[in-house]
């Protein structure tokens, strides 16, 4: 019954928006929309971007700026209850969500004022959380880990203080997981430190296994004894150690570190890692009104991006419809309509909206997009011949010239071959595997490379590619496919046989 709460969400949303001082601000990785003073949005998005150059600083990585639309888009709300609303969720712990995706990377998070106590996790934390797993798949390497190391560094790194003076302290004590370290039940150090960290003991109850993770990940990083054994670790592993293997011979007997741990959990302060304000380079954050259109139009926007059901788009579509009307001379508000067409199933609705915003504005990079899918779809359906495949590519190639790094275009100019029937060319290969390289936290665009090196015969590429798909911290639904093929692919290259055609399935 998710449609409910969404239409309640639209009118309520709307109705608040109706009159709100929604403010777009911008900077080299993020943008955020939000009804609040441009104190609060600049304040976010310079917080945002020195956390980002913080976790830059400590890794050496050089920072590039990714094309506009692959930054990560925040959309600020009224409170947790309009979070959970808007994803049709009843867990009321939810108080922010984040959607990795290429060329559409989203979260929701509600007004920026903290958490409701010390022992609940704020929006703003969850995202610092939830981007530093961004961070660390698309920035440091596409290995695989195991999930305590994964939520380990992201518990650390959510941990975050934003000095006064500039500086940014990182891996300060989470205190909401004081009540699960001292309450919840213990995960066992070996079943901790394997590689699922007894994610699927069917038997388990709620446990301490986020909080253990966060100390152990501390422990390793910043206690002096231990230096040096955390880089030795991620060696092993990379080596094709297993992970207690690689845990036994980096820290040594594993009932001592779990001794160890305990005392250091103990301890009245435990240290930061502190990156001085000289070493943070912010770009630009540029704040503006948004225009009474897009103003008007930011539920139906917040809900597209989110992701609705049929059902879903067709109670949102009158609302879209009616404010398009209003603003017609808005090439975004357009853009808009056409994408709430398309979600709805009304291809050449789609196409005509996002010719009217491309009219106006040549460069809007969403509804060259919306065209683009919607063009897919008619020909799909046999509303368009077969030989408009070209048409198709070609509106992709459009939207390619735009915004020449978008990953979206990449992508869908490579599957439209596939949609044909016909075998993608090398452009359109080297295409899908750039776009994984833009985008490496794509859970569906890294399954799309997998398949294709496969059937290429890449098998090493294909391990490489598969792995953090197959043992993701956030299990999704090419996790246990991507586990099949992995085994697959691994026993014929441990075995020493030579590729044979059609031996492996990659659909």
């Amino acid at each position: 019954m998710r449609y409910v709460a969404l239409g309640c969400f639209a009118l309520v949303l709307f109705a608040a928006t109706a009159n709100a001082r929604w403010l777009e601000a911008s900077s080299d990785h993020f943008v955020i929309y939000g009804d609040q003073s441009e104190k609060a949005v600049t304040g976010f998005a310079e917080r945002l971007e020195r956390f980002h150059g913080a976790m830059a600083h400590v890794f050496r990585k050089q920072q590039t700026k990714p094309s506009p639309s692959n930054r990560v888009t925040i959309f600020v709300v009224s409170s947790t209850g309009k979070v959970r609303e808007v994803i049709g969720a009843k867990n009321r712990y939810i108080s922010g969500v984040y959607f990795p995706r290429a060329g559409s990377s989203i979260a929701v998070v509600p007004k920026l004022m903290g958490a409701s106590s010390q022992y609940d996790m704020s929006g703003e934390t969850i995202l610092y959380h939830e981007y530093a797993h961004h961070f660390m798949i698309a920035g440091l390497t596409a290995r695989a880990y195991p999930r305590w190391f994964t939520e380990g560094f992201a518990e650390f790194f959510a941990g975050v203080e934003f000095k006064a003076d500039g500086r940014v302290a990182l891996g300060a004590p989470p205190s909401f997981r004081v009540a699960e370290l001292f309450h919840a039940r213990e995960v066992p150090i070996r079943k901790l430190l394997d590689f699922d960290g007894g994610a699927d003991d069917s038997k388990s109850s709620y446990d301490s296994f986020y909080g253990q993770s966060w100390v152990l990940f501390h422990y390793l990083l910043m206690a002096p004894e231990r230096a040096g054994q955390l880089s030795k670790y991620e060696l092993l592993l990379a080596k094709g150690h297993s992970a207690l293997e690689a845990a036994e011979g980096a820290f040594g007997a594993l009932n001592r570190l779990d001794t160890d741990v305990e005392s250091y959990l103990k301890r009245r302060t435990i240290s930061t890692l502190v990156v001085d304000r000289t070493a943070l380079t912010i770009g630009p954050i540029t704040v503006r009104k948004l225009l009474p259109g897009e103003v008007a139009m930011m539920p139906t926007v917040i809900e597209s991006k989110v992701g609705v059901t049929p059902e879903e788009a067709l109670r949102l579509l009158p609302e879209a419809r009616k404010v398009a009307a209003l603003y017609s001379d808005e090439p975004t508000v357009l853009a808009a309509l056409a994408e709430a067409e398309f979600d709805a199933g009304n291809n050449e609705a789609a196409v005509a909206a996002a010719d009217r915003a491309l009219a106006i504005d040549p460069k809007q990079i969403n509804a060259h997009i919306q065209k683009g899918y919607a063009l897919t779809r008619m020909v799909q359906s046999g509303a368009l011949p077969k030989e408009s495949w070209k048409d198709v590519r070609s509106q992709f190639v459009n939207a390619n010239k735009v915004e020449n790094d978008h990953p979206i275009p990449l992508m869908q100019f490579y599957l439209s071959y596939l949609e044909q029937g016909e075998r993608p060319t090398k452009n359109a290969i080297a295409g899908l595997e750039w776009a994984m390289e833009l985008a490496p936290f794509d859970a569906s665009l890294r399954w799309l490379v997998a398949q294709q090196m496969v059937s290429d015969e890449r098998f090493r590429d294909a391990v490489q590619t598969l792995a953090p798909l197959a043992y993701s911290p956030h299990p999704g639904e090419h996790t246990e496919t991507a586990r099949r093929l992995l085994k697959d692919v691994e026993a014929r290259l441990e075995g020493g046989q030579g590729p044979a055609a059609g031996s492996i399935s990659a659909n």
